[in-house]
Parts: C-alpha cells; structure tokens; sequence
C-alpha cells in the first residue's frame, strides 16, 4: 500500500472499539481509535410492566440484565442485529426487530399495532426524539426510562487535530452525539474551524440520515451513509471511498 488511509473511530473504549479496530486494519488501512462516548449508568432499568418494551443499544441490554431484569411479561422490541445478539446472549428472546435500524424504523414497525398499548422505551439520555414523536402519533402510552447517560471523554480529541492538520484521510460517525463530541473537543482545543476544513479532504461516514443531518447541520460535508446501519457497514464503505485499492 502506497498511502497511508487513518479513519477516526469515536465508539465507545470497550469491546466496541477494539472490535472496529480490528475490522479497520483487516481492510487495510489505519484506525485512529477516539472514543467520544462514556456510558455513565444511572441505575435505573425497565419496569416491564408496559406492553411493548424497546429497547435501542447492546448497552441498555447489559445494564438491565446486569440489574437483574428480565422480559417476561412484555414484548421485546429490538432496534437492530447488535442490540438482538445482546439480548439472544443473556438469553432473552426478541420478539420484533425492524427492517431499518433505526427510531424511525422503529416507528414503521410499531406504528400499526400499538394505539392504546403501552411501550416503555428504555435507552441513553440521548435517544432520539424521532421515535417518541412517532409514538404519539400511533396514539401509544408511552414512557421513557434512561439506562444511562453519554458524556464525552475528557481526553477524546486526537482525530481533531488530525484532521486540522490535514492528517485525516477519513471520519466514520455512527451517532449524532459522536459528532458534537467531535466538535466540541475540537472547540477545546481552539480549532474547530480548522477541523471542520480538515474533513472536507477527507471521506466522511455516518450511521444514518439523523447523523448525517447533524453533521451537516454543523457544516461537516458527508460522503457516505449506507443503507445497512450498521458499523462494519459503515467502516467498508469509508474505506473504500478512501481508498478503492484496499478492499479489491
């Protein structure tokens, strides 16, 4: 290989992290692992006396398994394959999961089925507004339980820099909040105008419309969102839009 690929990575340092790691080097090119996301749990986990309970991250299984919860009065609505293969290993069974990974796919299978059903939907304190409003329009009644918030690493922003120098040759963002973290230690660091110029020369990735709306929203010109929501997804089509060679 002739040229150096770094593709900045912003999942949380866990087995999250090393698992893009490893996917990012068997492509062949370079991670820059920043994690922008800390789980704080807030101790709290479903009640599972609603209906419906939805819940949105492989980190909301494992908090609420490890509190002891189980769902056995309710329908388990998964949002997508990590989330369902997390549950499936503390041996729980999903019930439903959509065809598009995603609050709004979430909506789309739901819609139908819950006007005057209860749904508990258990998730980060930054979930997506787009489903609880989709929820109120299938005329369900709902309510929000918060597993556990997401703040920034204090240490996170070595991909800024990078990308300011120019020494970023691509950005794979999987949430709306990796990209305000992104630019918010950027903003600490005095150069989060010259971070958002260093992405236009490189590839820029994200998990989703919503994702890719907030970075754009923030001036950050977005390449790639595959139609799989998915991180390996993701992190196949940033590289080869980097670099066409590493994937042949």
């Amino acid at each position: 290989m002739s040229q150096q690929v770094r593709i900045a990575v912003f999942r949380p340092d866990d087995e999250r992290l090393a698992d893009a790691v490893e996917l990012i080097e068997s492509l062949g090119a370079t991670p820059v692992a920043d994690p922008m996301l800390a789980i704080e749990p807030t101790g709290a986990h479903p009640t599972g006396d609603a209906e419906y309970t939805i819940l949105t991250s492989k980190t909301g299984v494992e908090l609420a398994a490890e509190a002891g919860w189980e769902p056995t009065e309710t329908t388990l609505v998964s949002i997508g394959p990590g989330t369902s293969e997390a549950a499936e290993a503390v041996g729980w069974t999903v019930d439903r999961e959509p065809e598009t990974y995603s609050s709004s796919g979430l909506v789309d299978l739901l819609a139908d089925e819950v006007d005057g059903r209860t749904v508990e939907v258990a998730r980060s304190d930054h979930g997506s507004d787009v489903l609880l409003e989709g929820l109120d329009e299938a005329n369900a009644e709902w309510s929000e339980t918060v597993l556990y918030n997401l703040v920034r690493p204090p240490e996170a922003g070595r991909s800024a820099e990078l990308a300011a120098a120019g020494e970023l040759e691509a950005a794979a963002f999987t949430s709306s909040l990796t990209v305000e973290h992104f630019l918010e230690a950027a903003a600490d660091r005095g150069i989060r105008e010259d971070a958002i110029e260093g992405l236009e020369n490189a590839v820029v990735g994200t998990i989703g419309e919503p994702t890719c709306e907030t970075a754009e929203a923030h001036g950050i010109a977005v390449d790639i969102v595959p139609s799989d929501a998915t991180f390996a997804a993701l992190a196949t089509a940033v590289v080869e839009a980097a670099a066409p060679s590493y994937t042949e």
